[in-house]
């Protein structure tokens, strides 16, 4: 039973530098399918994401008004009888 665990191991060890050898011309081929966006590309995607977090910030700025009113006004009501 040793000697079919150290064949496995021996194996697995031989093979190494193939499968090193595979996985690096296999992320070549990848890496060549590769493209930078333009410079118009990322202009226009800066531009969305600017726009997204200032609409996100505005949305979230009325929910906290909303509820830090709502909240006091509850407060006030329980405390006043």
């Amino acid at each position: 039973m040793a000697t079919i665990v150290e064949e496995g191991a021996l194996g697995t060890l031989k093979s190494w530098p193939e499968r090193i050898k595979t996985f690096y011309n296999d992320v070549r081929t990848e890496m060549k399918k590769v493209t930078a966006p333009s410079f118009k590309e990322v202009r226009a995607t800066t531009a969305v994401v600017i726009i997204t977090v200032f609409l996100f910030g505005a949305y979230f700025a009325v929910v906290d008004y909303v509820l830090r009113n709502s909240v006091d006004w509850l407060f006030h009501a329980a405390t006043r009888h």
